[in-house]
């Protein structure tokens, strides 16, 4: 996912000077602190100078040269991992047309800090890059990575425009590069569970699904603004699950909508509070339930009812401790945003992305992947101001249904 505010276009994080105390949900920098024993500080160290034996950024026949464009918030997530976590890749550079922001993140990782985003796609030593710049830059940097021949991973969405993501895709598919788009949720452990058990038949033949995706805080106005809509920034992740989940795809919507925490979204036509219902072309009813605002936390949750039962998933907590009185019985909260539940599957998607590179494999997460949700958030939107149930090719100019 990429915030528009998080990124390169203003010397700032999100509005404030760095120098401040930001206690936000979505203007907190990242800052993880690696604990490394004598022995794993040893490996490491080991493994980085047998992996390159040579001075950053070279190539290697083992690992990935990657780039970043883009070091927000969540361009500096994806840097760590390269830089620390993931074996297969390796952290060639990063890019910001904010220097402090490339210089910052150049620093935490020990990668090089460009400040033009074309010289890092002029760089022999970068295989691949990671899209994480503003929504409105991504096909534009899709399209000139692509015909620089570096195989691209971006992050969501690819564009709010369905012709400006068409355009881009055939330039992929004309150079032929590998292109994977994050939707980081398919990795993660627990939906992983799900997938798995409907493709076993463990719950017979789905029938109804249920998606709950609910943020702890909204993000700032500004972000909203500039978001695309509830539909379009919250729900697509859900919307992508949704096909993952079921394994086919969606062929109706109906979207309703209200404003519970932040009104000056009536402004913009935006909602906080959302329920979209979805029918898909194999019979299954899916609900997916959005809410801006959930004070106890990020709340992710999701249950598949099948002919021979269910599957269901609930929220993560950051340990298993469970109080009992003669009062109440209690527990801590949820983790509280996506980068603490989502923690792992950032680091999985990245490395199976490198992995596909190096052995010449489909990435698992496919250009048309990235489509089809916005084509449903699409009609989510024109369903919630028509007030009636709206077709997918009511908003998809190629009148097709994409495919898995």
């Amino acid at each position: 996912m990429a915030f528009t505010s998080l990124v390169d276009s203003q010397p700032t994080w999100q509005g404030k000077s760095l120098s401040k105390k930001i206690t936000s949900s979505w203007c907190k920098p990242v800052v993880r602190h690696r604990r490394f024993t004598t022995i794993q500080w040893n490996m490491r160290v080991a493994s980085s100078v047998n992996a390159a034996e040579t001075s950053l950024g070279e190539k290697s026949e083992e690992t990935v040269g990657i780039g970043i464009i883009g070091a927000g918030r969540i361009g500096q997530v994806h840097a760590e991992n390269l830089a620390f976590r993931i074996k297969k890749g390796r952290l060639v550079g990063v890019a910001s047309g904010t220097k402090q922001l490339a210089e910052r993140c150049s620093l935490a990782t020990g990668c090089k800090p460009y400040y033009d985003y074309h010289l890092l796609l002029e760089d022999p030593s970068v295989d691949a890059v990671c899209i994480c710049s503003a929504s409105n830059q991504h096909t534009k940097q899709i399209i000139e990575a692509a015909r620089a021949g570096k195989h691209i991973f971006c992050e969501k969405p690819i564009d709010t425009d369905l012709k400006k993501i068409d355009e881009a895709l055939k330039v992929v598919e004309e150079c032929g590069v590998q292109l994977q788009v994050g939707f980081n949720r398919r990795f993660d452990q627990n939906y992983s569970r799900v997938r798995q058990a409907i493709v076993r038949g463990e719950i017979g033949t789905p029938q109804i699904l249920h998606i709950v995706s609910r943020d702890p805080s909204p993000p700032p106005l500004d972000y909203l603004k500039s978001s695309g809509g509830i539909w379009l920034d919250c729900s697509i992740h859900d919307f992508d699950m949704a096909r993952f989940l079921i394994g086919d795809e969606v062929e109706q919507v109906y979207a309703v909508g209200a404003i519970h925490c932040v009104p000056e979204m009536k402004e913009f036509g935006d909602v906080d509070t959302s329920i979209v219902l979805l029918q898909f072309r194999n019979g299954v009813v899916g609900t997916i339930d959005n809410s801006r605002q959930a004070v106890y936390g990020y709340d992710q949750r999701c249950e598949v009812f099948g002919s021979k039962g269910s599957v269901h998933i609930n929220n993560n907590y950051p340990n298993s401790a469970v109080i009992s009185t003669n009062q109440s019985i209690m527990r801590d909260l949820p983790l509280h945003f996506f980068m603490e539940r989502y923690t792992e599957s950032f680091i999985e998607e990245l490395d199976q992305f490198c992995d596909c590179i190096l052995n010449k494999k489909p990435v698992p997460v496919t250009g048309w992947d990235g489509r089809a949700p916005v084509v449903i958030a699409l009609a989510a939107k024109k369903s919630y101001m028509e007030g009636r149930p709206i077709r997918v090719e009511q908003v998809d100019y190629l009148h097709s249904a994409t495919s898995l």
